[in-house]
């Protein structure tokens, strides 16, 4: 997949380190800002999300959010936190964000909710993992030697969520937040449903990857 241009804006400088070297052990390239300042002279037309940190010493993230949009800045923000609470995310949505993610958060899920912002926002190519590729101008699943799949919006969604980290295991909250809309409810019975046709849709189609359970976890693509 075409790599793409994250800005991490965090003021801790080891927290900082780990979120930039973790990203790009994800394949994205990434620019840092230690500050909210910083973030708004790095943040430009180049950049295709933000990881933006609500703490930061000389302002409130959510304000720098605030002065992004007001710039015309429309990329992606995922706010980070150590407050979770409901006010918190609402107010982070408010101010313009796409996500909220409360510390301590593993890297994986942080790389997965980039991932669906970038989605959601039109910015992700097709996903391709093993000779298989989705296709998001035709919202279909193309098989070597097959003929093309149909996918729902939702199915489509939730296997690019997966293949975007073939072989790991996606959270079952990772797999919600980048099927549904922020706010929608939706049951775990639902979200296993659609993962079970899926499983058969990828099974009729002959493909020899497939999704398998990880219980109390969540689901891997391999």
């Amino acid at each position: 997949m075409t790599a793409h241009r994250v800005l991490v804006v965090e003021d801790d400088h080891g927290l900082r380190d780990v979120l930039a070297r973790g990203l790009r052990e994800e394949n994205f390239e990434v620019l840092t800002a230690a500050d909210g300042a910083g973030a708004l002279r790095t943040v430009d037309d180049r950049v295709d999300a933000v990881v933006l940190d609500i703490g930061l010493p000389d302002s409130d993230g959510r304000d720098v959010c605030l002065a992004m949009r007001a710039a015309g800045v429309d990329v992606p923000v995922v706010f980070l936190t150590a407050h979770g609470g409901l006010a918190d995310r609402l107010s982070g949505f408010a101010a313009g964000g796409d996500d909220y993610l409360a510390k301590p958060f593993h890297l994986a899920e942080l790389a997965a909710r980039v991932r669906a912002v970038l989605r959601r926002a039109g910015r992700e190519p097709a996903a391709e993992a093993d000779g298989l590729r989705l296709n998001p101008a035709a919202h279909v699943l193309e098989i070597p030697g097959g003929g093309p799949v149909s996918l729902t919006p939702t199915e489509f969604r939730l296997l690019a969520c997966l293949m975007a980290a073939p072989g790991s295991v996606v959270r079952r909250r990772t797999l919600l937040r980048a099927a549904w809309p922020e706010g929608a409810q939706v049951s775990e019975n639902t979200l296993d449903q659609y993962l079970a046709r899926l499983r058969r849709k990828l099974r009729e189609a002959g493909a020899a990857q497939g999704i398998s359970t990880v219980r109390g976890v969540g689901y891997r693509f391999a």
